[in-house]
C-alpha cells in the first residue's frame, strides 16, 4: 500500500515481472490499488478540533454555575439545563445524523456541525457580553438559543470517528484514527473543567465564553475551507471501496443481528454508568466530607486515564485485531473498578483508594469506547459505520438519562454527618451505589457470556484482496460447514489471526500473498 498525497504513481510496475504467475499478479494487483493520502491526518484534525470544541461549550458553565448565575440573572436550575439539552437533543436527532452521515457524507456532515457549534458559541459570546437587551428573559432565551445550536451539532460531531477512520485509513491505522477522535471529546470536557474555573475567577463569564469561541470559529474555519471530499480519491482498503446496505435495511439487518444487539444493550449501559459516574460524583463524594476540589480531581483523573488507556489500546488493537479479547476483558475489569468504587466512595477519609478508583476505572472503562465503536461496525457489516456506531451512542444516551434519573429517585435525606460537606440536605447514596455496580456487573456478565460475532468486515477485506476465501459477510453467525475451510484449521478459529500483518503493515508482495506456486 502506497502513501501518497496526489494519487501518482505507478502500482503496476510489479505486475509485468515474469515470475509472478496469473493468479498471482492478479492477487498482487488488488492488493496495491488501495492508498492512503497524507491529507487524512488533516481531515481527523479537524474532527478531533470540532469533538474537544463541542465538548467545551457542552460543560463552560458547569464548573462555574454559581457565578453564571449571578452573571447572567439565572437561577441554578437553567443554568444545569444549558449543559442537559445537549443529552436531550442528541437522542432525537440520532437516527437523522446517522442516514446524513451514510447517504449525504462525511464532508457535508462535518460542515454542518462545524457551523452550528461556532453560530451558537457566537450568539452565546454576544448574549453575556451584553449586545441584546439587558434583561433577564433576554439572556436565558439567547444563551439557551446558542447552546441549543451547538447541542445539535455534537451528534453531526460524534458519531463521525468512526466513519472518518473506515474512509479515510488502512485496516493497520482504523482504531488509531477512532480513538483520537473520540477521545479528543473528553478531553474538552477537561479542558472546561480546569479552563472555566480560572477564567471566572480571574476574569468574568464573557471570557469565558470568548475563550470557547474562538476554537469553534478555528475549527469551522478549517472544516469549510480544508475538507474538500468525503472520500479519498482511492480507497485505502477494499471495505471503503465497497458500497453500504442502505440506511433503512441497515437498520432492519441490525435489529437481526444478535450480537450487535448484545453490543447495544451492553455498551449502552457502560456509557450509561461513566456518565452517573461523571454527572453525580460530587454529590456522592461530599457525604463523606470529600471537598468539590477533591472531586473534581477524581473527575480529572477519571478522563486523563481513560486518555491514556485508549492510546494504548487503539495502538494495540491496530496490531492485533483483537477487538472482542480487549473488549470483554477492559469491560470485565471496568465492571470491578464500578463496584470498587461503590464501596469506597461511602467511606470518609480515603482519599488514596478513591482516587486510585477512579483512575482505574477511566483506565478500564472509558479507553474501550473507540475498540467498542470498532467492534459494532466488524460485527454488522456491510451496514454503514455511522448508523452502527451513532446507536450504540443513542442507546448510551438513552441509558444514561433512565440511570440519572433512577439513581437519584433512590437517595434518601441523611442526617447531616459530622463531616459532610454537601450544605443542609445531604442524600444517602448507598442503595444507588449498590444498584450502579449491580447493573455494571449484570450487563458486562451478558456481554462477555453472550456476544459471539465474525469480523465480517476484514473477512470482506481479506477475500476482496486476496481471494483466499468467500465473502461470508451477509450469513448468519457462523460460515456454512465445510465452505472453503482448511482441514488442518480449528473450525471455532478467529478470523483475528488471519488478518493480522507485520507491525511495519507494508508488506513486500511475497509477505502479503504467501508463497508464490
Amino acid at each position: 500500500m502506497e502513501e501518497d498525497d496526489s494519487g501518482e504513481g505507478d502500482p503496476a510496475a510489479p505486475l509485468t515481472s515474469p515470475l509472478l504467475p496469473g493468479e498471482d499478479r492478479a492477487k498482487l494487483e488488488r492488493l496495491l490499488e488501495f492508498k492512503v493520502y497524507k491529507r487524512r491526518w488533516f481531515v481527523l484534525l479537524v474532527l478531533c478540533l470540532l469533538n474537544l470544541s463541542n465538548a467545551t461549550i457542552w460543560l463552560s458553565f458547569a464548573p462555574v454555575a454559581s457565578q453564571t448565575a449571578a452573571s447572567l440573572g439565572m437561577s441554578l436550575e437553567q443554568v444545569n439545563w444549558l449543559s442537559l439539552v445537549f443529552m436531550v437533543v442528541s437522542i432525537p436527532l440520532s437516527l437523522v445524523t446517522t442516514w446524513m452521515l451514510d447517504a449525504l457524507g462525511l464532508r457535508i456532515t462535518l460542515i454542518l456541525g462545524s457551523w452550528l457549534n461556532m453560530l451558537g458559541a457566537l450568539i452565546r459570546f454576544g448574549a453575556v457580553s451584553q449586545t441584546v437587551p439587558n434583561t433577564k428573559d433576554s439572556y436565558v432565551s439567547v444563551v439557551f438559543l446558542g447552546q441549543t445550536l451547538s447541542a445539535l451539532a455534537q451528534p453531526l460531531i460524534i458519531f463521525t470517528p468512526t466513519k472518518l477512520a473506515a474512509l479515510w485509513f488502512p485496516e493497520h491505522q482504523r482504531a488509531t484514527a477512532n480513538m483520537l477522535a473520540s477521545m479528543s471529546n473528553p478531553l474538552g470536557l477537561l479542558l472546561a473543567n480546569i479552563v472555566s474555573p480560572l477564567l471566572a475567577d480571574k476574569y468574568d463569564i464573557p471570557t469565558v465564553t470568548l475563550a470557547y469561541t474562538i476554537p469553534a470559529a478555528l475549527s469551522c474555519f478549517m472544516a469549510t475551507a480544508g475538507v474538500r471530499s468525503s472520500t479519498p480519491p482511492t480507497a485505502p482498503s477494499a471495505s471503503a471501496q465497497s458500497s453500504h446496505e442502505p440506511f433503512i435495511h441497515g437498520l432492519k439487518l441490525l435489529m437481526k443481528n444478535r450480537a450487535y444487539l448484545t453490543l447495544l444493550l451492553c455498551l449502552g449501559s457502560g456509557i450509561a454508568s461513566f456518565t452517573c459516574f461523571s454527572s453525580l460524583l460530587d454529590q456522592i463524594l461530599c457525604v463523606q466530607g470529600y471537598s468539590d476540589e477533591f472531586a473534581g480531581l477524581c473527575g480529572a483523573l477519571f478522563i486523563i486515564w481513560g486518555i491514556v488507556g485508549a492510546a494504548l489500546l487503539g495502538v494495540y488493537v491496530d496490531r492485533t485485531k483483537r477487538f472482542i479479547e480487549v473488549t470483554k476483558i477492559n469491560m470485565s475489569l471496568s465492571a470491578l473498578a464500578c463496584i470498587a468504587f461503590s464501596v469506597v466512595a461511602l467511606m470518609p477519609q480515603q482519599q488514596v483508594a478513591v482516587a486510585l478508583v477512579c483512575s482505574l476505572f477511566g483506565f478500564f472503562g472509558f479507553s474501550v469506547y473507540p475498540v467498542a465503536m470498532e467492534l459494532s461496525v466488524e460485527c454488522s457489516y456491510p451496514v454503514g459505520e455511522a448508523t452502527s456506531a451513532g446507536l450504540i451512542f443513542a442507546s448510551g444516551q438513552v441509558q444514561s438519562v433512565v440511570y440519572v434519573v433512577l439513581l437519584q429517585s433512590l437517595t434518601t435525606p441523611l442526617a447531616p454527618p459530622l463531616h459532610s460537606v454537601c450544605g443542609d440536605s445531604p442524600q444517602s447514596w448507598r442503595v444507588a451505589l449498590m444498584l450502579m455496580g449491580g447493573l455494571c456487573a449484570l450487563f458486562t456478565s451478558a456481554f462477555v457470556l453472550f456476544f459471539h460475532t465474525r469480523y465480517r468486515r476484514l473477512e470482506a477485506e481479506e477475500q476482496a484482496q486476496y481471494g483466499s476465501r468467500p465473502s461470508l459477510v451477509a450469513t448468519d453467525q457462523s460460515p456454512p460447514a465445510g465452505l472453503n475451510q482448511d482441514p488442518n484449521q480449528d473450525p471455532n478459529h478467529s478470523p483475528s489471526t488471519e488478518v493480522t500483518k507485520d507491525t511495519n503493515h507494508n508488506p513486500s508482495p511475497e509477505q502479503s500473498l504467501g508463497p508464490l506456486h
